[in-house]
């Protein structure tokens, strides 16, 4: 009981200091909205930048060459010169293994409660 009464005094603190700093922040605002007129900062001249230099650009062919229109200056392929086994070789068997049967689960042993902390209020003041 002591500990929600704690969190809840925390979450109080915590939301006046939130609105807190929103006050401050639009009194800041508002203070930047009525100062006078600054004076303009004068601009910078702009850099004159060079003239790049042209770059030739080369005479391209108008057309391709022609496309080999015989498959037979392809090369070949290479064939397989291994012959591939009839059949897979046989594999071992794996001898079948047996788990033991798992031992009967006692219940786990009863928790002792957390004590109850005696709270004491605070002495009335005179």
């Amino acid at each position: 009981m002591a500990a929600s009464s704690n969190c809840s005094i925390l979450y109080a603190i915590v939301a006046l200091l939130f609105f807190s700093s929103i006050s401050t922040t639009s009194h800041a605002a508002r203070g930047l909205l009525q100062l006078p007129n600054l004076p303009t900062i004068p601009s910078l001249p702009q850099p004159t930048l060079p003239q790049l230099p042209t770059i030739p650009i080369p005479n391209l062919p108008a057309a391709l060459p022609p496309f080999p229109s015989s498959v037979a200056s392809l090369p070949k392929l290479p064939t397989a010169t291994v012959p591939l086994p009839s059949s897979l070789p046989t594999l071992p068997s794996v001898p079948k293994i047996t788990l033991p049967p798992m031992p009967s689960m006692n219940p786990l042993p009863n928790m002792p409660a957390i004590p109850n902390i005696p709270t004491f209020s605070p002495p009335p003041s005179n």
